[in-house]
């Protein structure tokens, strides 16, 4: 079976084992990208997914105007379509959130971590097939949290009655990713996905690391963070 398929198949058990929880107020509505942006998200495994990567990066979870829109991890509408050249039709989650409308590819709002990531990959690879010889990008939870005024709930702020149940189901699943796609590295992009890799993965699966998260929330990060995150991964190692 071909890398993209087991990947896929993994991703359906977890969406599976998600189903089942239950998650408390504020939040009112839960997308997720897996199920209802199916189609580039395939596309987007089967054309860059490739075992013994340098570096998978890990993000915490989609952002309402990147995978949310697109299927792709940081997936800025734009670059996801002009750059990596996926474009393929979006489904609407049920229930759809009346704040928070999924347009897929045709969603004009920016992605800013999204766009600053995947800036800083194209300007320093110049193509996809260079970057995706070398790394690879997932988030650790497929889940978009959402309150009824439409503000994001990030997975990190659950109680620990909701979150731990969470957090066991996503951590199988990052093991099962490590597993088939066997990165020397795992790089959180931000600390939060850096710890959970670090409770999650054995001893010696992956080198692990992280570099700033790209939010604009971060002050850090609107001082020019792709050259801070350049610098992260060379004290790393993981660019030579």
């Amino acid at each position: 079976m071909a890398l993209a398929d087991r990947l896929l198949a993994a991703e359906r058990r977890l969406t599976r084992d998600l189903a089942s929880l239950e998650f408390p107020a504020p939040i009112t509505h839960i997308y997720n990208p897996l199920s209802y942006a199916r189609r580039p998200h395939t596309a987007y495994l089967r054309r860059y997914a490739r075992e013994g990567v340098r570096a998978l990066y890990l993000g915490m979870n989609p952002g309402p105007y990147g995978m949310a829109q697109t299927g792709v991890p940081f997936g800025e509408v734009s670059i996801v379509r002009d750059w990596l050249g996926i474009e393929a039709p979006v489904d609407v989650p049920e229930p759809e959130h009346p704040k928070r409308p999924i347009q897929g590819f045709a969603c004009a709002r920016s992605e800013v971590s999204g766009s600053r990531l995947w800036g800083a990959i194209r300007d320093a690879y110049r193509t996809p097939e260079r970057f995706f010889q070398h790394g690879f990008l997932v988030n650790y939870c497929p889940l978009v949290f959402m309150e009824a005024s439409g503000r994001n709930f990030t997975p990190d702020k659950l109680p620990a009655e909701f979150r731990d149940p969470l957090f066991e189901a996503c951590d199988r699943h990052l093991r099962r990713t490590v597993a088939l796609m066997q990165p020397s590295w795992v790089v959180g992009v931000g600390k939060f996905a850096e710890n959970r890799a670090r409770l999650a993965l054995e001893e010696g699966a992956s080198r692990i690391g992280s570099v700033l998260h790209p939010s604009p929330a971060s002050p850090a990060a609107n001082r020019g963070w792709a050259a801070q995150a350049r610098n992260q991964l060379h004290e790393l190692g993981v660019c030579e």
